[in-house]
């Protein structure tokens, strides 16, 4: 099972595709929002929002996963299934940090997470103590898809 929502105050009328199933959402509320559980959705499900009497499914603009680009279906992430391995982690405090913006895309000829991980301990000989992840979320074009893999599993 999986809960949906969406903020569209201006929309008549809502629907969340998620896999086979077309579930009607209850909305919007008094902020504009609008809300469905879907049972048969968990884990990779991919789903987008149907609005007023629009065919087209449109994806979720604060998606996690957008496997196929800005453009098409988001898909249901499981941030659970990530096994830390990393309890005994103490960060140094904000005050002292030194932080580095990693745009992902151009970060390495590959610009992928993968790839990015493997130049983390060259920060950290530079003295940086915290990334920060940038852009927050997938973009059309060459540099803005390959970010949101989440093959490679959180940083820090």
């Amino acid at each position: 099972m999986h809960r949906f929502e969406v903020w569209a105050p201006h929309a008549h009328r809502l629907a969340v595709l998620a896999g086979a199933a077309r579930v009607e959402m209850e909305g919007p509320d008094e902020q504009g929002w609008w809300r469905a559980e879907v049972q048969s959705a968990g884990a990779e499900t991919d789903y987008g929002f149907l609005i007023d009497a629009e065919e087209k499914a449109y994806p979720d603009p604060r998606s996690l996963w957008q496997p196929d680009g800005v453009h098409g279906l988001s898909r249901v992430y499981d941030q659970q299934a990530f096994d830390w391995s990393d309890a005994g982690f103490q960060a140094v405090p904000l005050a002292s940090a030194i932080v580095y913006e990693l745009h992902v895309g151009t970060f390495t000829p590959e610009g992928t997470l993968e790839a990015a991980i493997g130049k983390l301990d060259a920060l950290k000989d530079l003295g940086v103590t915290h990334v920060q992840l940038m852009p927050v979320a997938a973009f059309a074009g060459q540099h803005g898809l390959p970010c949101m893999s989440p093959t490679a599993g959180p940083t820090r």
